[in-house]
This record gives structure tokens, sequence and C-alpha cells, in this order.
């Protein structure tokens, strides 16, 4: 038995949840999100939990087992509270600034980078250099986020770039000087 996909979704106050045909729908204050489940997955509601279970014991279904389990439990979760990835800019003269719902960037090219977010995702700037990438579906965030990293990933030798919050840089050590 999946370790992962055993362990009951409890569902938080305020959040609906519906299955129909083969589709799990989550509806709270924050969105709505649905999951397509395969055939080999079955999804039960009980009271206030969500049971997830396989049909068969083979290889497939042992697989998608906790996987399915762990994308419900997102979407439920998502719903509520929404995820949010936080970046970081760091160099001279790089900033981003909130055009609309884009963000438009200024990161040392010869013209500005705007990012306009798919529906369902918020982007917020703090600071100039603090970018927050939120919503309710999990892989949309991470997207974004590595979608605004993309623009200008970290260098190793002076760490400029756009980095995750907390991210770790291995610095290098750069060229040895002339004896």
């Amino acid at each position: 038995m999946s370790r992962i996909g055993k362990l009951p979704i409890l569902i938080p106050d305020g959040v609906e949840v519906k299955i129909t045909e083969n589709v799990l729908t989550a509806k709270g204050p924050k969105g709505e999100e649905s999951v397509t489940l395969p055939e080999e997955i079955e999804v039960k509601i009980e009271q206030k939990e969500i049971i997830v279970n396989r049909k068969a014991d083979d290889r497939k279904s042992r697989s998608l087992h906790g996987l399915f389990r762990t994308l419900v439990s997102n979407a439920v979760t998502g719903v509520k509270t929404p995820f949010e990835k936080k970046l970081e800019i760091v160099g001279v003269g790089y900033r981003a600034a909130m055009q609309g719902s884009a963000i438009n960037l200024s990161l040392g090219y010869s013209h500005p980078v705007i990012v306009e977010p798919p529906k369902g995702i918020t982007i917020s700037v703090e600071a100039n250099t603090k970018i927050t990438v939120s919503g309710s579906n999990k892989q949309m965030v991470g997207d974004v986020a590595a979608l605004i990293r993309s623009k200008r990933p970290p260098e190793v030798y002076k760490g400029k770039g756009i980095k995750y919050e907390g991210e770790y840089i291995a610095r290098k050590a750069g060229k040895a000087g002339k004896k």
C-alpha cells in the first residue's frame, strides 16, 4: 500500500467537493480546481474526508495511487489557502514593477521584459526586488515562478539574477590574478 496514497484528505470548512464521472471538482473561497482521475483510481467522499483507493494492484495502479492522492490534496488545499512562491531579484539596476496585472522586469537587457500571468495566477511586487506568485493551482504557480526566473537566472560569479527566496547559489572564484 502506498504510504502517501492511503492517507485520508481532510476537507476544510468552506470547501465543497463533488465527483462527477471521473472528474473531482473542489470549490472554495479562492477559486475552483478540478482533477481528472484515471480508471485505475477510485475516490470516495465520506463525511469530511476524501479517500483515494486503487482498483487493482498492478504496477500502473500502484504508481498512480500516491500521485493522484497528492493532486487531489493540492486541489482541495489550494481553493482554501492559495499556494505561493517568492522570488528575489539580485543585481544593481535590476527591478520589477507591476504594469496592470502583468509584471515589468528591468534585468539589464536593452528592453524591458514583460510577463503576463495566466488566468488564476496573481503576481505582486514588494520593494522592487521581491516578487510573489500566488494561485490555487500549485503546478501553475511553480510554472509561472520558473518562467519569471528563466528570464535572468542567477549567475555563479556574482549571484546576479532572479532566484527563489532562500535558494543557495554556489559561487565560483572567478579568474586568478596575474603575478
